[in-house]
């Protein structure tokens, strides 16, 4: 069991709406926290273990986290190992720059680990079943091939996601 949440504004940022967020979600999962916005073209993100009150301080952590739209998780580990590089959200920067938050379980995680190596040529950096479920929607984003996407793109890439990845799961992207 974990807790997602995905905030995007106009204009304004949702680096507390997102705290916030994860405040009340944190019966969901206790183990770690992360939260990462977007401001034009970058990413900012902090993650690391322990309750959302810990790991993120006002001072230190919030003001970095700028932008108008982002991704959170606490994280209840059911799969994986409880490492700090296990904490969400993951992001990967091929196609767009990509962050993902992920609760569930994906049952043929194992058999799409070596399916991203061998035929989509995306290496993984963990044994989270949250970063397989990341690089099989960037690959079918990428098959899109388009620069610009538009809603049809992303409708495509996740019936996509769909096709390759059984088991039960939510996630923001």
């Amino acid at each position: 069991m974990c807790g997602i949440a995905g905030v995007v504004t106009q204009g304004t940022a949702v680096n507390s709406e997102l705290f916030d967020a994860l405040t009340m979600l944190q019966h969901r999962g206790q183990d770690a926290a992360g939260i990462m916005t977007n401001e034009g073209s970058r990413l900012y993100l902090r993650k690391e273990n322990g309750l959302v009150r810990d790991v993120f301080n006002a001072d230190d952590h919030m003001a970095t986290l700028r932008g108008n739209m982002g991704v959170a998780h606490v994280r209840y580990p059911t799969a994986g190992c409880s490492s700090a590089a296990e904490a969400q959200p993951f992001y990967t920067n091929m196609p767009f720059g990509l962050a993902l938050s992920h609760n569930g379980n994906l049952t043929n995680a194992e058999e799409l680990k070596q399916e991203l190596f061998a035929e989509d040529r995306r290496h993984l950096n963990t044994e989270s079943d949250s970063e397989v479920l990341l690089n099989v929607f960037a690959h079918e984003l990428m098959q899109r091939g388009t620069l610009r996407l538009s809603p049809e793109d992303i409708f495509a890439a996740v019936s996509g996601v769909h096709r390759r990845c059984r088991g039960a799961y939510a996630c923001t992207v």
